[in-house]
């Protein structure tokens, strides 16, 4: 089956609840959705099930402000990962403490960024070790200062 055979296609409605999700997901009731939308708030849960179960909604993410929480160091750490072993190496990644998020990137070298939370300097010494010990090289390292998101236009009710 290739990646096309696996497309959702979406509905107005289908659209607008993401886009809404993606906007607040925890302070958006499907009741709120209902009422825009001028449809019953079981249609808008029955639809939330039916893209969470095509795999187009994946999950529901907490945005943290790791600074107030004690851990001074959210640092994106940039590695080169050999083409065969990135999504194996990626995924065992995660399970280094202090390793919040990993992403694969599609180039032929920088290609795994690896979202870390520390402390201190020995946190991060850690866990660029045990990135190194993984067979990850490991490039650069950057503080993130802030994040901000937003929601894809793409899926915007206004669109």
């Amino acid at each position: 089956m290739s990646d096309r055979d696996d497309i959702v296609e979406l509905d107005a409605l289908d659209r607008h609840i993401v886009y809404r999700l993606q906007e607040n997901a925890r302070k958006t009731s499907a009741s709120t959705i209902a009422e825009e939308t001028n449809v019953a708030a079981s249609t808008v849960r029955n639809r939330i099930s039916q893209l969470e179960e095509k795999g187009v909604i994946e999950g529901y993410y907490l945005d943290v402000n790791y600074e107030r929480a004690g851990f001074q160091l959210h640092t994106l750490i940039v590695c080169n990962a050999e083409i065969p072993e990135r999504e194996s190496l990626s995924r065992r990644a995660l399970e280094i403490e202090g390793v919040v998020a990993v992403r694969e990137v599609m180039t032929g070298s920088e290609n795994v960024h690896v979202e870390v939370v520390g402390r201190d300097g020995d946190d991060l010494s850690r866990i660029g070790q045990e990135l190194d010990a993984l067979g990850l090289e490991v490039v650069d390292e950057d503080i993130i200062r802030n994040e901000y998101v937003h929601p894809y236009e793409g899926f915007s009710p206004d669109e």
